[in-house]
């Protein structure tokens, strides 16, 4: 494990927020180590007999792991070598491109310290997926929804690591039609490579619960919700061909170039071919 202190960044701080919360302290998953996550360090460090330095080294790793114990057998719902091997011959890729891709199209790991799928609930999309429905959101929004029910897109209500559950338990709970829940359940996106749950359907499964739950029990079936969502949406063909900036438009949208994901794909594939 990484050392990580005050204004560190990256997956191993938003895995340090996830066991903080998962101890009760309530911080937003931003995979940056801000005041507040400094603050419930200290305060674990304190009530642990650790030196409270606000770092997060050997000591202070081992005893959050032996306070949390993630969830059992969580390493036995990871990705392996052969499950890329199998993606590569089934779709006739190239190992290095599928690893490339594996590496910078995905979130670092599918499932959260609890063993539940990775989310981010998109309340925008809440919003169009009710009226796809036939239910108004307008009828249901309000001063104490607004965090996850609202017409246009913004990142203000996102909390982050687990805590979003709570938001997509909120927008489902907002009425008692299941129309509602799977509206809810359609606007988060899901595990490794983060699929929007409205794709469900398009991409060959039976319903969005049916989507959902696979995203469950494996990242190898996230993988090949990837694997579906590459096909049904023409990326594949680039990834054939190994052109970066058309893969990147296809699956990050025309913004691809702000976050260079065209050269890191680039980049990680010189990498895995030349292993």
């Amino acid at each position: 494990m990484q050392t990580l202190k005050y204004r560190s960044r990256g997956e191993f701080v938003s895995y340090l927020q996830e066991l903080l919360n998962k101890l009760g302290y309530q911080i937003p998953g931003t995979g940056y180590f801000g005041q507040m996550t400094e603050a419930a360090v200290k305060d674990f460090q304190r009530k642990n007999g650790l030196v409270d330095d606000g770092k997060v080294g050997v000591k202070t790793w081992t005893v959050l792991m032996e306070k949390t114990k993630p969830a059992k057998k969580l390493e036995d719902k990871f990705l392996g070598e052969q499950d890329l091997i199998h993606f590569a011959s089934k779709f006739q890729l190239e190992l290095a491109a599928v690893k490339a891709v594996n590496e910078v199209e995905s979130s670092g790991k599918g499932f959260f310290v609890d063993g539940r799928p990775k989310i981010l609930f998109e309340g925008h999309i809440f919003w169009r997926q009710l009226r796809d429905r036939g239910i108004d959101p307008s009828s249901l929004a309000n001063a104490s929804n607004a965090d996850v029910l609202y017409s246009k897109w913004t990142r203000s209500h996102y909390i982050g690591g687990p805590r979003e559950y709570d938001r997509l338990e909120k927008a489902a709970s907002l009425l008692s039609d299941p129309r509602v829940r799977e509206a809810a359940l359609a606007s988060a996106s899901w595990g490794s490579y983060q699929i929007m749950g409205f794709h469900a359907e398009k991409l060959g499964y039976a319903s969005v619960q049916s989507f959902v739950d696979e995203m469950y029990v494996h990242e190898r079936n996230q993988l090949e919700a990837f694997g579906k969502y590459l096909s049904v949406f023409g990326c594949l063909a680039h990834l054939k061909t190994k052109d970066w900036a058309k893969f990147a438009k296809c699956y990050n949208g025309p913004s691809y170039h702000v976050n260079k994901y065209d050269v890191k794909l680039a980049n990680a594939y010189q990498k895995y071919l030349n292993q």
